[in-house]
């Protein structure tokens, strides 16, 4: 009985101590995000949905907003001017700044992309070696591939994802590198041809919620709340449904 009131208080006192959270996340990452065209502040997506039955499950409204480029995404995270991020690879380095609530709820496929008369010969990370490639600033492709690309390769950075793929139209990089449900997404809705996927993937990483040190919300007790949710959500295989509603969504808006 004592157990059970003491679960009781931590819920009562997490809904009293915190009102509201703020989520946010790459605003370039359809079919999991992206900013509304009709009101710039907001975020659609699988993502956004998934937050919802997240805040459902845990009893606090979770408001999912557009903060800036995914680089700004993340030092709000760091300052804790946001509470969540809304779809985050794992680093060592991001954990100076925020949590990771397990379990993840998505695996994604990194993958090179290149041009069509230029074909890549890819098998393994050293073949990219003495190649200029180009990805979205600050982006991750999980903790062994940033390590490797950090020491031994060239890779450029640009501030959006329809950039890069401009860059590349043009042969200014031998590759892109990048997640392939995001970038097959902007191919379909830009109608850009020329370029194609390259296998086998160069990183398989998982995508999770996470929340900021600095968030006045941060509690052991939300902590607990929010993994229950991701546990009992995953469970139930949500995301795949949301992904595909929100790919037809994304191409139609």
């Amino acid at each position: 009985m004592l157990a059970g009131l003491a679960c009781v208080a931590g819920v009562v006192w997490a809904a009293e101590s915190c009102k509201q959270l703020v989520a946010t996340g790459n605003p370039e990452y359809p079919p999991y995000l992206w900013r509304e065209a009709a009101d710039g502040s907001r975020m659609l997506g699988a993502n956004a949905d998934l937050m919802q039955l997240v805040s459902k499950e845990i009893g606090i409204p979770i408001d999912v907003r557009y903060v800036g480029s995914w680089a700004r995404v993340q030092e709000e995270a760091k300052l804790g001017r946001i509470d969540l991020i809304a779809g985050a690879f794992f680093t060592v380095d991001r954990l100076d700044y925020m949590d990771y609530v397990y379990p993840a709820f998505r695996e994604t496929r990194s993958v090179l992309w290149g041009r069509q008369e230029a074909p890549l010969k890819y098998q393994q990370w050293s073949d990219l070696k003495g190649l200029v490639g180009l990805t979205v600033i600050n982006n991750s492709f999980g903790e062994g591939f940033d390590r490797y690309a950090k020491s031994s390769l060239k890779i450029n950075t640009v501030p959006s994802l329809e950039q890069a793929f401009k860059i590349l139209q043009l042969g200014r990089v031998d590759y892109l590198i990048y997640e392939e449900d995001p970038a097959l997404a902007y191919i379909a809705k830009l109608a850009i041809t020329g370029l194609a996927p390259v296998n086998p993937s160069v990183s398989n990483e998982s995508l999770y919620l996470t929340l900021s040190h600095k968030s006045p919300c941060n509690s052991p007790e939300l902590r607990a709340a929010l993994s229950k949710a991701m546990y009992k959500l995953a469970r139930l295989n949500v995301m795949k449904k949301m992904v595909d509603a929100n790919i037809q969504l994304w191409r139609t808006k």
